[in-house]
């Protein structure tokens, strides 16, 4: 019987699991750091940009894995309790300076040193994730359950918020049921802003 073109495209979907999806993740937002590093002085317009694309990507990315990566640890790695909690709070850390970020000028004074420490503070997260709760990952859970991992990642990716929220929950349940909501708080707060925009520079 000639397979169907449903069929066909099913098998083609290639799944990622969730450490590989994680580490693109990690990947992408230093390729934005060192091209924010290696703007010049005067470039405030593409260091504006950058900063922006910085917090859209880590805001989506800190949800996602807050959503699904850390209770997993917490349920199936013995003794992860720590190494989560620690890297919640570094979560914590960057997700004030990035809301910080969000309004303030590119010419002030301010504005490179505040980025300079929002990226040590990430690049120290990400490389303690990758060396240990990456490891112990791999570790415990089989590649079914990583491939599962990564779906419930793209899928909470499809609502994860674009803006930081340091204030809200970083814990399920209540940050299951609120990402949603402040993914489209955070979308019509785009449109907004680009309304502004094109209205100013008509």
């Amino acid at each position: 019987m000639p397979t169907t073109q449903t069929s066909k495209k099913r098998t083609s979907t290639k799944r990622t699991d969730a450490i590989a999806l994680l580490k693109h993740d990690h990947r992408e937002v230093e390729d934005l750091f060192k091209r924010f590093e290696r703007a010049g002085d005067g470039a405030v317009k593409q260091k504006r940009k950058l900063v922006d694309q910085m917090i859209t990507e880590l805001s989506g990315h800190a949800s996602i894995e807050e959503q699904v990566i850390y209770p997993w640890a917490r349920e199936h790695i013995v003794d992860a309790d720590d190494e989560v909690l620690e890297a919640l709070e570094e979560h914590h850390v960057v997700k004030w300076l990035l809301w910080e970020l969000e309004d303030l000028a590119p010419d002030d004074e301010r504005f490179d040193a505040k980025v300079t420490v929002m990226m040590e503070n990430v690049r120290h997260h990400v490389k303690e994730e990758e060396q240990e709760l990456f490891s112990d990952l791999r570790d415990v859970a089989t590649r079914t359950e990583l491939l599962d991992l990564g779906d419930a990642l793209r899928a909470a990716k499809q609502k994860a918020p674009t803006r930081p929220h340091p204030r809200g929950a970083d814990t399920p349940p209540t940050n299951v049921m609120t990402a949603p909501i402040a993914s489209a708080l955070d979308h019509a707060r785009e449109v907004g802003r680009d309304v502004v925009e094109r209205i100013g520079k008509s």
